[in-house]
């Protein structure tokens, strides 16, 4: 029986298995590839499934009107967006001390640990750097999103259950 990387005969290949469990691809991983290919010039269109996790990624073409979008597919068909974390298009300014919450990854904003408890936190709150204001869901695995600074929260800049791309401001804290 020839294994994964064997060539008939027994020896084994020089080449490593570039095989990839259903359940191992991250979404670290998935950040990777969104990266490797938007600074690789030579790709124009790029698709990858592993198990139910399907990602299509397409550059703009050179002169077209549409800009640079990223897709990634999810099991249940959701597609979002993924604009990268230098993409501030239209942000707001605050205080250049303020501490501005943003989202790590792409996925649906939830206020409450669940539907019909409290918010995390509300305007005019006082937070300690490692309160959880926030919980960021992708793919059903619940992220708690600290403060990251102790301050006062001055603004809640996202609706419940509203979809979230990567790097997008949440919430805007006072430092105290």
């Amino acid at each position: 029986m020839v294994g994964a990387g064997d060539e008939p005969g027994g020896r084994r290949s020089a080449q490593p298995d570039r095989t990839v469990a259903k359940d191992a691809l991250t979404y670290e991983d998935l950040l990777k590839i969104v990266e490797l290919v938007k600074s690789s010039p030579q790709f124009s269109e790029f698709r990858l499934k592993v198990g139910e996790i399907e990602l299509h990624l397409r550059r703009k073409r050179e002169g077209g009107p549409a800009p640079e979008s990223t897709e990634a597919i999810a099991a249940a068909g959701t597609a979002v967006s993924e604009a990268g974390p230098d993409v501030r298009a239209g942000e707001r300014a605050w205080p250049e001390h303020w501490s501005i919450v943003r989202s790590p990854m792409v996925g649906t904003f939830y206020r409450a640990p669940a539907p019909g408890e409290r918010p995390f936190v509300e305007t005019g709150q006082l937070v300690e750097a490692e309160t959880t204001v926030c919980i960021i869901e992708v793919m059903k695995l619940m992220n708690s999103i600290p403060a990251a600074a102790r301050g006062v929260v001055r603004e809640i800049l996202v609706a419940d259950a509203q979809a979230v791309q990567y790097g997008q401001p949440l919430i805007v804290v006072e430092p105290q």
